[in-house]
């Protein structure tokens, strides 16, 4: 029992006693208080376009980002007739160019493609691994301005400045020391192509290999969670071993808990961050507990037998239903016996895990990689048990369990606000946080961020699911398909990435004769989720820090409501839990509790 829990329990123990000299670090970095050499400063006075204001920081954001995308649309479309392309990929569908430049630009890397199969190394180097740098370093940079608008500053700081102080001084030295561990682990950093072998069979099989280890250091440390490899972390290229399956869950832990240490000793004000910190570290216990006991203690139901289904007269269950004409009938649902397999259920759900890993590894993953909107996958969640997927889509619809590098805690801090309002509400009193009124116009933006997201995903995959785009695509019927569709639409407004596989959402090259039929739909439908769910959060937010900011401090009273407290930290946490409930239970019960309580697991 105890091998079951060590290894979520050291992982997250190592990640939060490194969380607090990275974080102390990082703050020193992004209010400037670093000695660079010469000629990094000169290109640093080079960005520096002076002080902004939230608005010119926005635009400033937007610009940037605009860039990215035009830039990593031209090196895909171009792949065919770039270098480093040794074996002549071809290029892909403009939807899936479309879709793959808006997932990796918002730093979400869902994956409309298999990266061995349909991408060059140029295409990976240049607009995948680069991507993978500068989106990472957009929310941390809009977590920064935040700061800086809550504390009170007069602008918002420069965004090419936050920028680059993020990617030089944060994710390359940190990327350079992770990727030359990984070397060390077996982790393959070649531009040679697929290596040909002669299997004990005589067949001649390829191997796909290629500059992985480039690849491998900042997928975890962004939370961007793009696999070089269609398996992702699951590949032996790009997880090797059990060594480095703790190291890639330490890395993309990292610089979320970081970052509330940041957030605190930027604001000087460590007790607050510490009552966050603690919130987002209960929920994420509840998370990985929740998963590893519905998965790996317990047994995988497909496997189990089960009874015949009846009523308590013993006969079969009726429903009531209508004919050709509109005339109600009633007809018989019959769920015979399913006999049990001979299979050892001892160690739990064993299906679509990499054992090498650990019996918990693929559970704990599971909610790591979705409570800090990473994406990366060592395990199948389209095979968790049905309780235990619950866990990876509860932690991309909070989207605030420590969530990705800046972002996650922005949103925690929107949820923050519209608690202390709440609070003031209950009260009688006019809502303050750190010393300013919350007033109609913050809490305007802040339901504009909190509301987008719910929106975003419930809107598309309730259309999709009422259509032949979603009903034809999924590859279970019944709730496991609806989870398949409401995973994917998940994923793309959380900026997560993951996939519940099983949908046909890969159209490949532009000359495939064969693509999935309404791939098209769905990445132009996930793109623009995507796009929207990305940057209204970000700048909703800033628009209300720099409203704050502008706001007289008023004078601390007994009738204050403190934000140190555990008392608030209850407030919170009940206001993320109750927000959360009330917007995704019911999506959570026609999807994966449905499964649970029906008749057959992953739908028959």
């Amino acid at each position: 029992m105890w091998q079951i829990w060590f290894l979520p329990i050291l992982i997250v123990g190592v990640t939060v006693a490194l969380s607090i000299p990275v974080g102390r670090y990082l703050a020193w970095i992004m209010d400037g208080h670093y000695r660079a050499p010469r000629w990094l400063q000169w290109l640093e006075q080079c960005l520096d376009t002076g002080p902004q204001t939230w608005k010119q920081y926005a635009v400033s954001l937007l610009l940037f980002n605009t860039v990215m995308f035009v830039f990593a649309f031209v090196v895909l479309t171009l792949q065919a007739q770039a270098p480093l392309n040794p074996e002549d990929q071809k290029t892909l569908s403009p939807t899936t160019i479309f879709n793959t430049a808006c997932s990796f630009v918002t730093n979400t890397n869902l994956q409309h493609y298999s990266g061995e199969q349909h991408l060059s190394y140029f295409s990976q180097l240049l607009a995948i691994i680069w991507l993978m740098f500068v989106s990472a370093a957009v929310g941390f940079s809009a977590l920064t301005a935040v700061i800086r608008g809550l504390r009170g500053d007069a602008h918002m700081g420069n965004y090419y400045v936050d920028m680059w102080r993020a990617v030089v001084y944060v994710f390359l030295p940190s990327s350079l020391i992770m990727g030359v561990l990984f070397l060390l682990t077996g982790i393959p950093m070649t531009f040679d192509g697929a290596a040909e072998v002669t299997t004990l069979e005589g067949v001649i099989q390829k191997i796909a290999r290629g500059p992985v280890a480039a690849l491998l250091p900042i997928k975890h440390l962004g939370t961007n969670g793009g696999g070089f490899f269609g398996a992702n972390s699951a590949h032996p290229f790009e997880n090797p071993s059990a060594l480095t399956n703790i190291l890639e869950c330490i890395n993309l832990l990292i610089f979320p808990f970081s970052l509330l240490v940041m957030f605190g000793r930027m604001l000087k004000n460590m007790r607050h961050a510490t009552v966050i910190y603690g919130v987002m570290m209960l929920m994420m216990a509840c998370m990985i507990m929740w998963s590893v006991y519905w998965d790996t203690m317990q047994p995988n139901p497909a496997l189990t037998a089960r009874a015949a289904m009846t009523d308590s007269n013993g006969k079969p269950y009726e429903v009531e239903t209508r004919d050709a004409d509109g005339k109600p009938i009633k007809q018989q649902v019959n769920v015979n016996a399913v006999a049990g397999l001979p299979v050892d259920q001892e160690l739990g759900n064993l299906e679509g895990k990499e054992l090498r890993f650990g019996t918990s590894a693929g559970a704990t993953f599971a909610a790591l990689t979705t409570a800090v909107t990473c994406g990366s996958v060592n395990c199948m969640h389209d095979s968790l048990n049905p309780l235990a997927g619950l866990t990876p889509l509860t932690g991309m619809w909070l989207n605030c369990v420590f969530g990705g590098k800046g972002v996650g805690l922005i949103n925690m801090l929107v949820y923050l606000i519209v608690g202390v309002f709440l609070s003031g509400l209950m009260v009688g009193r006019t809502p303050e946080y750190l010393g300013k009124k919350v007033e109609a116009r913050e809490m305007k933006l802040a339901m504009l961020a909190l509301l987008i997201h719910p929106i975003l995903v419930l809107g598309p995959s309730g259309l999709f699911a009422a259509l032949d785009w979603g009903n034809k695509a999924v590859n279970n019927p019944g709730p496991h398909g609806f989870s398949e569709i409401l995973y994917e639409f998940s994923s793309a407004s959380a900026n997560n990435g993951s996939g519940f596989e099983g949908l046909q959402d890969t159209y490949g090259f532009n000359n495939n004769p064969d693509p999935a039929v309404y791939s098209p739909q769905w990445d132009i439908a996930t793109g623009l989720v995507m796009l929207l769910s990305r940057f209204i959060p970000i700048i909703a937010p800033l628009a209300l820090a720099a409203s704050l900011a502008a706001k007289k401090p008023t004078p601390f009273t007994a009738g204050t409501l403190r934000t140190d407290t555990f008392t608030f930290g209850f407030v919170l946490l009940g206001t993320v839990i109750l927000v959360g409930a009330l917007l995704f239970l019911p999506a959570a019960v026609l999807g994966p509790i449905a499964e649970h309580l029906g008749p057959m697991p992953f739908g028959g």
